[in-house]
């Protein structure tokens, strides 16, 4: 099923939109028959479920961080993912920096903006965004490389399409500011839910994980909040 849904997705998903394989509670076995069948990037939302496969998965992928970020959790994760998704504090930028430092490491990140201001939801507001992106100059050892979005909770497929339009508007003036250490090269939005709306809007990086793996089933989710897929 897993090597079908896979391509059926790249077969659909529009010229130079990456297909990131949202994995949050998959098992080993599963990102690997993913990656077998063409996935070339993995998400992960959790930095315990990243730990427990890592290792395990012996294909040439692209290990991205999709979920919240804990400060105390940078230093489990710095030297296994390419690229944080989820960059909307400088608390954590500081320690991201101070840790990749270490290791001689410049982290890809793209900065989360929470594009509908919901106060529960993580993500820089989008009247913050840009200063935050500003700041983010100040650190050697990050890389900031696009923006990043979940969208409203409550919206999903073509209600999702405003929200997708102030991202790419905030990315595309980013990208005319020409500023030194930033880089708008990548806009990741769209789940299970939106991706094709995502990518109608300018997404070159789209996060599935139900429509690519299968429902969960209700024993395997994950005690913490969120959907990233």
């Amino acid at each position: 099923m897993i090597k079908d849904n896979v391509k059926a997705l790249l077969d659909e998903l529009p010229a130079g939109v990456g297909l990131v394989a949202a994995a949050k509670t998959r098992s080993a076995e599963e990102i690997s028959e993913a990656a077998a069948a063409g996935v070339k990037i993995i998400g992960e939302n959790y930095v315990q479920d990243l730990l427990r496969v890592f290792d395990s998965v012996k294909f040439p992928v692209s290990w991205h961080f999709i979920g919240h970020l804990q400060t105390n959790k940078v230093k489990l994760i710095v030297d296994k993912v390419d690229m944080i998704e989820t960059l909307d504090s400088l608390r954590v930028a500081q320690e991201i920096n101070k840790r990749c430092t270490a290791i001689g490491k410049v982290m890809p990140a793209l900065v989360e903006v929470n594009i509908a201001d919901e106060s529960a939801k993580t993500g820089i507001c989008l009247a913050n965004a840009l200063n935050f992106i500003k700041s983010l100059r100040n650190f050697e050892n990050i890389r900031v490389e696009g923006l990043m979005t979940m969208g409203p909770r409550t919206a999903s497929g073509e209600t999702m399409r405003p929200y997708f339009k102030k991202l790419k508007e905030l990315f595309e003036k980013i990208k005319e500011m020409n500023m030194d250490g930033v880089e708008m090269k990548y806009l990741s939005m769209g789940m299970t839910s939106s991706y094709m709306a995502a990518a109608e809007e300018g997404a070159n990086l789209v996060r599935i994980g139900t429509k690519l793996f299968g429902e969960r089933l209700s024993n395997a989710k994950s005690a913490c909040g969120g959907n990233y897929d």
